[in-house]
């Protein structure tokens, strides 16, 4: 199963790095030699940071706790968007908002606004206003949603960042680090590693090869979910239109999840799910 995962790994392009030019040389011990002024990635470290990754991931969820993924550059919104829904996770895909986790008050407060605005625009409220204020509300909801939107089902501060090019995300690691939130990133041969907890080489460009990987990582969520008798009954409540009253339950406390250093030693001899 290991070997056919290999083959997607490299059908998919994940070992493939910058031009030579632009690599950060704190990404040598993950470097496997250069082909045409290319950097090509080491595939078995990229299965290490990937084993550790979705062994920490996996605890995370099963605690009860939040897993932000976060990538907004081009070819990593969409997938980004998609994998967390799946999984149930927030999402930031379009913008990173500073202060989205170290003035996390402000953004519950923008999204008590986005659900203002989706109450007048539902009803017929909205017929109430002149039309420069219908379009003036239109325009306001638009942007919230576009940045906030992912962020709904962020009722607290997360566990953990999924990351893709730490390097255009940097904002969102420096807020993390400053709070002492765990970061896990995709990283290609131009961003420093150092400032990642748990890095998983590869290339961040390529559309197959974010895709692949996060769904490893989304994956490895949704198996963390399932150990959770607490989440799998909450859920089979919202699935059969529970009482209303049932939806103000606060959530469950999160368990204590292991240091990624712990996850990372106890990952080693795990094998990734094709």
């Amino acid at each position: 199963m290991e070997g056919e995962f290999v083959k997607k790994l490299i059908e998919a392009g994940v070992h493939f790095g910058h031009r030579v030019s632009r690599w950060n040389p704190k990404m040598a011990p993950y470097i496997y030699g250069r082909k045409n002024s290319i950097h090509i990635l080491d595939i078995r470290e990229t299965l290490r940071g990937l084993l550790r990754a979705k062994k920490y991931l996996n605890q995370v969820a099963a605690g009860g706790s939040l897993v932000l993924f976060v990538g907004t550059k081009r070819q990593a919104s969409e997938t980004v968007q998609a994998q967390a829904e799946r999984c149930g996770m927030p999402f930031v895909s379009e913008r990173w908002l500073g202060g989205a986790l170290t003035n996390f008050r402000t953004i519950r407060s923008r999204l008590g606004r986005l659900e203002e605005l989706e109450k007048i625009m539902q009803s017929d409220e909205i017929n109430t206003y002149s039309k420069k204020m219908q379009s003036a509300l239109n325009r306001e909801y638009r942007k919230i949603y576009r940045n906030l939107n992912g962020l709904r089902s962020m009722n607290r501060l997360p566990e953990c960042l999924v990351l893709v090019d730490p390097t255009k995300e940097r904002n969102a690691v420096k807020e993390a680090r400053r709070l002492g939130i765990t970061t896990l990133a995709l990283i290609d041969t131009d961003s420093d590693p150092s400032s990642i907890d748990l890095p998983i080489p590869g290339n961040d460009d390529g559309i197959r090869s974010i895709e692949l990987l996060l769904g490893q990582l989304a994956d490895a969520v949704l198996a963390g979910k399932a150990q959770n008798p607490e989440l799998q009954k909450n859920a089979g409540a919202k699935e059969t239109a529970a009482a209303p009253a049932a939806s103000l339950a606060s959530p469950a406390a999160p368990a204590t999840v292991a240091s990624p250093a712990a996850a990372a030693a106890d990952s080693e001899s795990e094998q990734v799910e094709a």
